[in-house]
C-alpha cells in the first residue's frame, strides 16, 4: 500500500472517529435535556409533526393526559418545546417579566416573513409596548362600535348569495365577510377598483400563507410554495404602500375614522409619526389576525351550531346577547383557531420544579387548558350554557392569549362574531351537509374545518338591506 493510500485510510478512520464522537456528544446532550426538561413523547420529531398534522386539536390534550401539566415535545424545526397546561402555570407565563419571556421573538420564528419585523406581534420590550399603545385605541372599547354598520352590511350582502337546497362551504363566505370588513373598516376603501384589487391581492396572500408552515429547509427559492408566497407578499406590499401614498396625497385624514387614518395620525412619544414600514407591518398584521382567524372561528361556530339545533334555536331567540356570547366562548373553547401561545426565554426560568434554560420556547397549551375535565366537565361536548352567567376565567379560557400580549383585536373579533352569528341565526335555516362532524385541518396558521363547514340551506335568506357600493 502506498503512502497516499495509507494517508487516505488514516484520514477516513479519523473522520469516522470524529463522527462517532460528535454523535456521542449529541446523544449525551439529548439525554441531559430529557433529564432536566419535563417529560414528553420520546419519538422522532417528525413523528410528532405527523401526529399533530393528523389531529391538531387532540394532539396536545393526549400528550397532557399522559405526561401531566408540563411536558416537552420536539418537532423538526422546534426541538425541546415546553408546554404548560395548568392555569397557575399559564398565569405565571402570562404575568412574568416580559424581558425574560419574549413573545415577539417566539412569534417571529413563524410569522416574521409575513408580518415583518416592525409588527406588534414580532416586537419585544419597550418597542412592543410603544407600538401596542399606538394600536390599542382603534380596537378597544367604544371604538369598535363605529364599525358595526360595516359588519352588518357586509354580512347581509354575503348572506344574500348563499345557495338554497344544495351543499356549500361556509368558510369561503365568512372569509368574504371578514375581508370586506377589513377593507372598509381598516383601509377605508370605497373606490370600486381599489376595493376589487385589494380583495384579489389579499385573498391570494391568504392562500399562499400556507407556506409559513413549511419546514425551514423548504423556505427558500423562487419556485414552489415558498416562491409563490414571496410573490404574493410582494404584491401585498405594493398594495399597502400604494394605499398609504394615496392617503397621504388625498389629505383630509383628520375627518376619517378608518384604522389606517387613525394610525397615520398617531405619534410616537417623541412626536414622530409611524413610518411607512411600521404602517405596512401593522396593516398586514391586522389583515392576517383580523381576517383569516375570525373567518375560521365563524365557520367553526356554524359547524357546531348546525349539529346542535337546540343551540341554534336558542341563539335565534337570544334577546339580550348573553347566549350569543356563550356560543362564541364555547366555540373558541372546543375549536380554538390556534392551539398555543408562545414565549422564548431570554434567561433561565424555574417552572414547576424544572429549571428551563435560556432559549427555551415555552408555550401555553390552549387545547390542553380547554379540555381539562376539572375545568370543563364533559369537555368534548359543545355546551354554550356552561358560560351563561359565568364569565370565562382569565387563565382557563385563553383563545386570545393573555397578559400584556393578549390579542389587540379580541374585542373587535368578538363583536364581529356577535353580529354575523345573529344574522345567520335570524336568516337562513341550515342543516349539516354530512352527518359526521368535520375534522380539524391546518389552514395557513389556523385550525379550520376540513371541508369548510359544509351546510345545506333550507330556504333563501332575506335580501340584502341598504347595500353599499
Amino acid at each position: 500500500m502506498g503512502a497516499g493510500s495509507q494517508l487516505t485510510s488514516v484520514s477516513a478512520g479519523c473522520a469516522r472517529w470524529i463522527w462517532v464522537g460528535r454523535m456521542a456528544a449529541v446523544w449525551r446532550m439529548a439525554r441531559y435535556n430529557w433529564q432536566v426538561l419535563p417529560p414528553g413523547p420520546r419519538v422522532p420529531p417528525l413523528v410528532n409533526a405527523l401526529r399533530y398534522a393528523r389531529d391538531p386539536l387532540r394532539f396536545f390534550p393526549r400528550v397532557h393526559a399522559r405526561y401531566g401539566d408540563i411536558f416537552t415535545v420536539s418537532f423538526p424545526d422546534f426541538r425541546d418545546v415546553v408546554y404548560l397546561a395548568e392555569p397557575s402555570l399559564v398565569r405565571a407565563l402570562f404575568t412574568g417579566a416580559p424581558a425574560q419571556m419574549h413573545a415577539g421573538e417566539a412569534n417571529a420564528t413563524l410569522l416574521e416573513p409575513a408580518v415583518g419585523p416592525r409588527s406588534v406581534l414580532t416586537l419585544d420590550d419597550d418597542e412592543h409596548m410603544r407600538q401596542r399603545k399606538l394600536l390599542l385605541p382603534p380596537f378597544h372599547g367604544h371604538a369598535v362600535e363605529r364599525y358595526r354598520e360595516i359588519i352588518l352590511g357586509a354580512t347581509r350582502r354575503d348572506l344574500a348569495t348563499w345557495p338554497a337546497g344544495e351543499p356549500f362551504a361556509v368558510r369561503p363566505h365568512t372569509q368574504s365577510i371578514t375581508l370586506e370588513v377589513i377593507l372598509r373598516a381598516v383601509f377605508g376603501l370605497a373606490d370600486a377598483a381599489r376595493f376589487a384589487r385589494a380583495q384579489q391581492v389579499i385573498g391570494t396572500f391568504a392562500e399562499r400563507s400556507d407556506a409559513l408552515m413549511l419546514p425551514a429547509f423548504m423556505r427558500r427559492g423562487r419556485r414552489g410554495p415558498w416562491g409563490r408566497f414571496i410573490r404574493a407578499r410582494n404584491a401585498l406590499d405594493r398594495l399597502v404602500y400604494d394605499e398609504i401614498a394615496l392617503r397621504r396625497a388625498e389629505g383630509g385624514g383628520e375627518e376619517r375614522d378608518d384604522v389606517l387614518s387613525l394610525l397615520m395620525r398617531a405619534e410616537h412619544d417623541d412626536g414622530s409619526p409611524l413610518s411607512d414600514r411600521e404602517l405596512r407591518d401593522e396593516l398586514v398584521t391586522i389583515v392576517g389576525a383580523g381576517h383569516e382567524t375570525t373567518a375560521t372561528a365563524l365557520a367553526w361556530a356554524v359547524e357546531r351550531l348546525v349539529r346542535h339545533p337546540e343551540a341554534m334555536a336558542r341563539l335565534r331567540e337570544d334577546a339580550d346577547g348573553a347566549y350569543v356570547d356563550a356560543v362564541i366562548r364555547e366555540t373558541l373553547r372546543v375549536r380554538p383557531v390556534i392551539v398555543d401561545v408562545a414565549r422564548k426565554l431570554t434567561a433561565p426560568l424555574q417552572v414547576d420544579g424544572y429549571e428551563l434554560p435560556a432559549g427555551t420556547l415555552v408555550l401555553a397549551s390552549i387545547t390542553g387548558i380547554h379540555t381539562r375535565q376539572d375545568l370543563y366537565p364533559d369537555a368534548d361536548a359543545f355546551r354554550p350554557e356552561r358560560f351563561l352567567g359565568e364569565p370565562p376565567g382569565t387563565y382557563t379560557w385563553i383563545p386570545f392569549g393573555g397578559g400584556v400580549r393578549r390579542c389587540l383585536g379580541a374585542a373587535f373579533a368578538q363583536e364581529e362574531m356577535r353580529i354575523v352569528l345573529r344574522e345567520i341565526a335570524a336568516g337562513p335555516e341550515l342543516a349539516p351537509a354530512h352527518a359526521r362532524p368535520e375534522r380539524p385541518r391546518m389552514r395557513n396558521v389556523t385550525i379550520a374545518p376540513e371541508h369548510g363547514a359544509r351546510v345545506v340551506m333550507a330556504r333563501a335568506p332575506r335580501a340584502a338591506e341598504n347595500p353599499q357600493s
